[in-house]
């Protein structure tokens, strides 16, 4: 085994030269057709092709009926036809007038009109009504199943889940301009010169949008949600550590002085005040007290509901905004609707 063992040893630039590869890849992608540029070539396909995909970005989603994009499509996202989202055509000169916006699968010999996502049980795909998988379907549409013998299928049509609550057959897939997301109130991240960032605008987009708390998915939490008072509706571990909580509270702001009955300090005072046992209560008497606090204070959030964003149905309209969309000439905006297709 001495005779095959091997000492490498690389310079002080070897972490460079492969960072500098790997943006390589990521805006050049496939278009080299297996060769690698020369620095010549390189630089004048970043000339030619960066700015128009600051220009001429194309955002792809799979949404639900709510407008939550559950899954934001990203360079290695895979296809129905098995290929990658960047093995697809997602540079434009000038956008597309025809809705929906085609994405057609470049790799040779493959039949994909368009990128069509289809959601992961584990490490499978997802299985039709007709009980086989999408890899056992034709990649161009209904995606009727190819397998000998089934008969019945008319289309891939699935019962399975998504996360966010609704059927795969209930979500459809978004291919729209930073106009059109602009408008759905979503967010469009900064411009990037990488190739097929689909939805990607942040490490956010990398969760399914029930976790995802910017606008894209269910948003985030209004402060009157966060900071409301502790109570005997809320979780037991909450209200069991209700004191080193406010006593955390007291010693990030300093511990300064009380200067009155506003301080955060007194937020929570009924329940820690609730939940100390009287002179003389018993253990029943404490826990129907505690009882009939907690069936009180029910009653009444359900008259003064606080908005739950863990609840709501529809994403919150979204601020952030990097990549300047298009405008018309007249210095109006155009807002035309998303270019969608059905699951």
């Amino acid at each position: 085994m001495a005779d095959r063992q091997y000492g490498l040893k690389f310079g002080g630039n070897a972490g460079a030269s492969v960072d500098a590869y790997l943006e390589y890849r990521r805006i050049v992608g496939d278009d080299d057709g297996g060769n690698m540029f020369t620095p010549e070539e390189y630089e004048a396909y970043k000339k030619k092709v960066i700015p128009q995909r600051v220009k001429n970005r194309l955002y792809t989603c799979y949404t639900n009926p709510a407008g939550m994009d559950c899954k934001l499509i990203g360079p290695e996202t895979p296809c129905f036809c098995t290929h990658r989202y960047k093995q697809h055509k997602t540079d434009f000169a000038s956008i597309p007038s025809s809705r929906p916006i085609l994405l057609p699968c470049k790799v040779s010999g493959c039949p994909c009109a368009s990128y069509h996502y289809v959601p992961l049980n584990g490490s499978q795909s997802i299985r039709c009504t007709c009980k086989h998988l999408a890899d056992d379907h034709n990649v161009k549409a209904p995606f009727i199943c190819k397998k000998a013998g089934c008969t019945k299928c008319t289309g891939f049509k699935s019962s399975f889940t998504c996360a966010c609550g609704s059927g795969h057959n209930d979500h459809r897939m978004i291919v729209e301009t930073a106009d059109e997301r602009e408008a759905r109130g979503h967010p469009l991240g900064e411009a990037v010169p990488f190739q097929a960032m689909g939805g990607i605008t942040g490490f956010s987009s990398l969760a399914e949008g029930y976790l995802r708390l910017d606008p894209s998915g269910r948003g985030a939490p209004s402060d009157e949600f966060l900071n409301q008072p502790i109570t005997a509706q809320d979780n037991p571990f909450l209200r069991a550590n209700v004191n080193s909580i406010k006593a955390h509270h007291m010693a990030k702001h300093g511990g300064h002085a009380i200067t009155g009955g506003n301080e955060r300090v007194f937020d929570d005072i009924e329940e820690r005040i609730s939940a100390v046992k009287k002179e003389g209560e018993s253990d029943m008497d404490f826990f129907e007290r505690r009882y009939q606090e907690r069936q009180k204070l029910e009653a009444q959030a359900r008259r003064n509901p606080i908005p739950n964003p863990y609840t709501q149905t529809s994403s919150k309209v979204g601020t952030r905004k990097a990549i300047e969309p298009s405008r018309a000439k007249s210095g109006k905006s155009t807002k035309s609707q998303p270019g969608s297709s059905r699951q």
